[in-house]
């Protein structure tokens, strides 16, 4: 659920009412040709043409362009509101008895369409019974002043009231989408991290790899790296000193490449680099970097004696060509792992074995 959609729904309904109340308008108005008295012919008066005409119009408008923008309802109440005042005025001279009953039923009239149309838009509901209720009060001279008033009032407090309540419940509504979206990307970003080094995963991997953005061949790269003899570190030293070590060695390989840089636990002791618009130098200096800001930790490694007295790790290195992420990844699973076999602490470029028989991954280069 995003703000967005909300929003959306929002402008939808808007647009709705907007239809609605022209609409009623195109039907009140040609309601009001019709002959006040037996025997008349219909009454074609400018003000009732005008607005059966922009009625038309803006229907034919808002229904053929359903992606415009939001339409003006407070401006196109007010005009209409104005003709309706000029069509009373006009229709109250050609009645036969004047008693204020005319002007009663129009008014209850007018109030009839911004009831039903503008019942979320207490300015547009304003704008429109505005001039037809001046109108009807000056035409009326005081003969039914306190009913008209009460006509005029009643339904004013209450659509205000309504009004305050509506805009009381969207901002609560938003308030509550808003703190649903941030919980929902808190825990979305929360899903792509892994726990315990705080790198992303692989999901997260992912979802950055998606929005990579498109380059030449060769200026991303992967970084493949894996703890030399981590297995045998575990055994002996145990999986919390293991976590610790983990921990340790993440954050080192996070500090030796750069913010843009993507760096992911890939596995149990893997990890991923995606080093973003570089050529083949560049990633190789900072993949050696990796390798020295590693050793530097200096987390003692016995069982790691054939290479060093403290934790090393190997890397292997491939190009992104094409957009291929799983290519180039396994392309430096295997420039590590012929690394692995070269004697660990080392870094491998695949270009570097590309053209040579494929290599099988041997169990004891782990």
């Amino acid at each position: 659920m995003k703000l967005q959609t909300y929003e959306a729904l929002l402008h939808s309904k808007y647009r709705l009412s907007l239809i609605l109340f022209l609409f009623l308008n195109l039907a009140t108005a040609l309601f009001f040709m019709l002959p006040i008295n037996k025997g008349e012919n219909l009454s074609f008066s400018l003000p009732a043409t005008l607005i059966v005409a922009l009625s038309i119009l803006l229907l034919a408008f808002f229904l053929a362009q359903p992606d415009t923008k939001k339409p003006l309802l407070s401006l196109t109440s007010f005009i209409m509101g104005l003709l309706w005042a000029w069509l009373i005025v006009h229709k109250s001279a050609l009645v036969f008895y004047f008693d204020g009953g005319f002007l009663l039923v129009s008014l209850m009239t007018i109030f009839f369409i911004s009831a039903i149309s503008l019942n979320e838009h207490l300015l547009a509901f304003c704008l429109h019974i505005a001039p037809p209720s001046l109108a009807v009060l000056t035409l009326d001279r005081g003969q039914h002043s306190l009913t008209l008033l009460f006509t005029i009032a009643l339904p004013l407090i209450g659509f205000t009231l309504q009004s305050l309540m509506q805009r009381r419940s969207d901002r609560f509504t938003r308030r509550l989408l808003f703190q649903l979206y941030e919980e929902k990307q808190s825990w979305s970003d929360l899903s792509m991290l892994d726990p315990l080094t705080g790198l992303y995963n692989r999901r997260g991997l992912q979802s950055r790899l998606e929005s990579l953005p498109d380059h030449h061949a060769g200026s991303h790269f992967m970084v493949l790296l894996d703890i030399d003899n981590f297995k045998a570190y575990n055994d002996n030293y145990g999986h919390a000193m293991g976590d610790q070590a983990l921990a340790r060695v993440s954050a080192a390989i996070r500090d030796a490449v750069r913010s843009r840089d993507v760096v992911t636990r890939y596995g149990g002791e893997e990890f991923l680099v995606l080093l973003t618009n570089v050529n083949a130098a560049i990633a190789l200096r900072l993949a050696e970097r990796i390798r020295q800001h590693v050793l530097d930790l200096e987390i003692a490694h016995r069982f790691n004696h054939r290479v060093s007295t403290h934790v090393t790790i190997s890397a292997g290195i491939a190009p992104i060509i094409e957009r291929d992420a799983a290519q180039a990844i396994a392309n430096a699973d295997r420039a590590l792992y012929v690394a692995k076999n070269r004697g660990r602490n080392t870094i491998l470029c695949w270009d570097e074995i590309y053209d040579k028989q494929p290599f099988s991954r041997p169990d004891e280069a782990i």
